[in-house]
Protein backbone atom coordinates (compact mmCIF):
# COMPACT_ATOMS: atom_id res chain seq x y z
CA UNK A 1 0.00 0.00 0.00
CA UNK A 2 2.68 2.29 0.65
CA UNK A 3 4.49 1.65 -2.66
CA UNK A 4 1.56 2.45 -4.23
CA UNK A 5 0.88 5.53 -2.65
CA UNK A 6 4.62 6.73 -3.34
CA UNK A 7 3.72 5.44 -7.05
CA UNK A 8 0.98 7.54 -7.42
CA UNK A 9 2.44 10.33 -5.53
CA UNK A 10 5.14 10.17 -8.35
CA UNK A 11 3.48 10.09 -11.19
CA UNK A 12 1.43 13.37 -10.32
CA UNK A 13 5.09 14.82 -10.48
CA UNK A 14 6.00 13.73 -13.29
CA UNK A 15 2.58 15.34 -14.44
CA UNK A 16 3.33 18.70 -13.12
CA UNK A 17 6.64 18.70 -14.52
CA UNK A 18 5.26 17.89 -18.18
CA UNK A 19 2.65 20.19 -17.92
CA UNK A 20 5.31 23.07 -16.86
CA UNK A 21 7.15 22.49 -19.71
CA UNK A 22 4.63 22.49 -21.93
CA UNK A 23 2.45 25.35 -20.85
CA UNK A 24 4.11 28.82 -21.74
CA UNK A 25 2.93 31.69 -19.81
CA UNK A 26 1.03 34.72 -21.85
CA UNK A 27 2.63 37.82 -21.91
CA UNK A 28 1.29 41.83 -21.01
CA UNK A 29 4.33 44.10 -21.76
CA UNK A 30 2.82 48.02 -20.79
CA UNK A 31 4.66 51.19 -22.33
CA UNK A 32 3.91 55.10 -21.32
CA UNK A 33 4.85 57.47 -18.67
CA UNK A 34 3.39 58.24 -15.44
CA UNK A 35 0.04 60.87 -15.57
CA UNK A 36 0.18 63.66 -13.29
CA UNK A 37 -2.99 65.59 -13.71
CA UNK A 38 -2.89 69.59 -13.59
CA UNK A 39 -5.72 70.36 -11.87
CA UNK A 40 -6.04 74.45 -12.19
CA UNK A 41 -6.67 76.42 -9.19
CA UNK A 42 -10.29 76.33 -8.36
CA UNK A 43 -11.51 80.30 -7.93
CA UNK A 44 -15.07 79.62 -8.27
CA UNK A 45 -17.91 80.24 -5.37
CA UNK A 46 -19.92 77.08 -4.96
CA UNK A 47 -19.53 73.72 -3.57
CA UNK A 48 -18.87 71.42 -5.62
CA UNK A 49 -16.91 72.00 -8.64
CA UNK A 50 -16.02 69.52 -10.70
CA UNK A 51 -13.84 68.57 -13.14
CA UNK A 52 -13.29 65.40 -15.68
CA UNK A 53 -9.51 64.85 -17.25
CA UNK A 54 -8.09 62.83 -20.11
CA UNK A 55 -4.53 62.02 -19.86
CA UNK A 56 -3.37 63.24 -23.12
CA UNK A 57 -0.30 60.44 -23.49
CA UNK A 58 -2.44 56.73 -24.22
CA UNK A 59 -0.46 53.90 -22.15
CA UNK A 60 0.32 50.76 -24.90
CA UNK A 61 -0.91 47.16 -24.01
CA UNK A 62 1.00 44.09 -26.27
CA UNK A 63 2.31 40.80 -26.03
CA UNK A 64 2.15 37.15 -26.15
CA UNK A 65 -0.83 34.20 -26.13
CA UNK A 66 1.30 30.90 -26.65
CA UNK A 67 0.42 27.92 -28.64
CA UNK A 68 -0.65 26.57 -24.94
CA UNK A 69 -2.20 28.71 -23.46
CA UNK A 70 -4.94 29.63 -26.57
CA UNK A 71 -5.51 25.40 -26.82
CA UNK A 72 -7.04 25.69 -23.19
CA UNK A 73 -8.63 29.15 -23.76
CA UNK A 74 -10.25 27.19 -27.00
CA UNK A 75 -13.70 29.15 -27.88
CA UNK A 76 -13.47 31.36 -24.48
CA UNK A 77 -10.59 33.90 -25.70
CA UNK A 78 -8.49 36.33 -23.54
CA UNK A 79 -9.75 38.81 -20.75
CA UNK A 80 -7.70 41.93 -20.81
CA UNK A 81 -8.73 43.35 -16.99
CA UNK A 82 -8.20 45.94 -15.24
CA UNK A 83 -8.00 47.30 -11.22
CA UNK A 84 -6.15 50.00 -9.28
CA UNK A 85 -4.36 49.73 -6.21
CA UNK A 86 -4.34 52.97 -3.96
CA UNK A 87 -0.97 54.51 -3.10
CA UNK A 88 -2.81 58.33 -1.38
CA UNK A 89 -5.95 57.96 -3.11
CA UNK A 90 -9.29 59.85 -1.99
CA UNK A 91 -12.24 57.23 -2.66
CA UNK A 92 -14.18 60.03 -4.60
CA UNK A 93 -12.32 59.92 -7.47
CA UNK A 94 -12.66 57.41 -9.79
CA UNK A 95 -10.72 56.48 -12.66
CA UNK A 96 -11.35 55.59 -16.06
CA UNK A 97 -10.31 52.93 -19.03
CA UNK A 98 -10.88 53.31 -22.95
CA UNK A 99 -9.01 51.42 -25.15
CA UNK A 100 -8.49 52.46 -29.42
CA UNK A 101 -6.40 50.46 -31.98
CA UNK A 102 -4.99 47.19 -31.05
CA UNK A 103 -3.14 44.61 -33.75
CA UNK A 104 -2.96 40.95 -33.99
CA UNK A 105 -0.63 38.48 -35.94
CA UNK A 106 -1.10 34.95 -35.81
CA UNK A 107 2.17 33.04 -36.04
CA UNK A 108 2.68 29.31 -37.10
CA UNK A 109 0.88 27.02 -39.38
CA UNK A 110 -3.09 27.54 -38.60
CA UNK A 111 -6.04 26.60 -40.43
CA UNK A 112 -9.04 29.17 -40.76
CA UNK A 113 -7.52 30.82 -37.83
CA UNK A 114 -8.35 34.52 -36.87
CA UNK A 115 -7.23 36.58 -33.76
CA UNK A 116 -9.71 39.58 -32.98
CA UNK A 117 -9.28 42.24 -30.32
CA UNK A 118 -13.06 43.38 -28.76
CA UNK A 119 -14.73 45.46 -26.46
CA UNK A 120 -13.43 48.57 -24.31
CA UNK A 121 -13.67 51.24 -27.52
CA UNK A 122 -16.62 53.00 -27.43
CA UNK A 123 -17.08 54.07 -23.84
CA UNK A 124 -15.17 55.13 -20.67
CA UNK A 125 -14.89 52.13 -18.18
CA UNK A 126 -14.53 52.59 -14.31
CA UNK A 127 -11.49 50.96 -12.96
CA UNK A 128 -12.19 49.29 -9.69
CA UNK A 129 -10.48 49.00 -7.01
CA UNK A 130 -11.30 45.62 -5.00
CA UNK A 131 -12.25 43.42 -8.10
CA UNK A 132 -11.02 43.79 -11.92
CA UNK A 133 -13.36 45.25 -14.43
CA UNK A 134 -12.84 43.77 -18.25
CA UNK A 135 -11.11 46.45 -20.93
CA UNK A 136 -11.03 44.04 -23.62
CA UNK A 137 -11.00 40.38 -24.90
CA UNK A 138 -8.89 38.49 -27.59
CA UNK A 139 -10.94 35.93 -29.09
CA UNK A 140 -9.07 33.22 -31.09
CA UNK A 141 -10.91 30.69 -33.41
CA UNK A 142 -9.54 27.85 -36.02
CA UNK A 143 -7.67 24.57 -36.17
CA UNK A 144 -4.73 24.55 -34.30
CA UNK A 145 -1.75 23.77 -36.10
CA UNK A 146 1.73 23.57 -35.38
CA UNK A 147 3.90 26.44 -33.26
CA UNK A 148 0.93 28.46 -32.72
CA UNK A 149 0.69 31.81 -30.66
CA UNK A 150 -0.59 35.04 -31.17
CA UNK A 151 1.20 38.75 -30.94
CA UNK A 152 -1.16 41.59 -29.91
CA UNK A 153 0.32 44.86 -30.10
CA UNK A 154 -0.78 48.56 -30.74
CA UNK A 155 -3.51 48.54 -27.77
CA UNK A 156 -3.58 52.03 -26.85
CA UNK A 157 -5.16 52.88 -23.76
CA UNK A 158 -6.54 56.42 -22.64
CA UNK A 159 -7.40 57.04 -18.87
CA UNK A 160 -9.80 59.41 -17.21
CA UNK A 161 -10.40 60.72 -13.99
CA UNK A 162 -13.57 61.76 -12.38
CA UNK A 163 -14.91 63.54 -9.11
CA UNK A 164 -11.91 66.30 -8.68
CA UNK A 165 -14.22 68.75 -6.64
CA UNK A 166 -13.50 71.54 -4.18
CA UNK A 167 -15.34 68.98 -1.74
CA UNK A 168 -11.95 66.41 -2.05
CA UNK A 169 -9.40 67.77 0.30
CA UNK A 170 -6.23 69.31 -1.42
CA UNK A 171 -3.59 66.38 -1.63
CA UNK A 172 -1.22 64.55 -4.00
CA UNK A 173 -3.09 61.53 -4.65
CA UNK A 174 -1.52 58.34 -6.56
CA UNK A 175 -2.79 55.20 -7.51
CA UNK A 176 -1.00 52.82 -9.50
CA UNK A 177 -3.58 50.62 -12.15
CA UNK A 178 -2.83 47.07 -12.95
CA UNK A 179 -3.27 45.38 -16.26
CA UNK A 180 -3.32 41.39 -16.66
CA UNK A 181 -4.26 39.44 -19.40
CA UNK A 182 -5.96 35.62 -18.49
CA UNK A 183 -9.30 33.35 -19.84
CA UNK A 184 -12.06 34.72 -20.18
Amino acid sequence: MKNKNYLIRKSYVYIIILMGSYLKAQTLNISGTNWAVAVPAITEAGTNYTGTYDNPNQLTLSGLLPGSILSLLATNGARISMHYVPITWNSNLHLYAKRSGGTTKINGLCVLCTATINGGNVNFIEIPQATSATLSTINFSGLLGVDNSVNYSAINVQLEIRGVSVTIPAAAYSTQVVFTIGPN
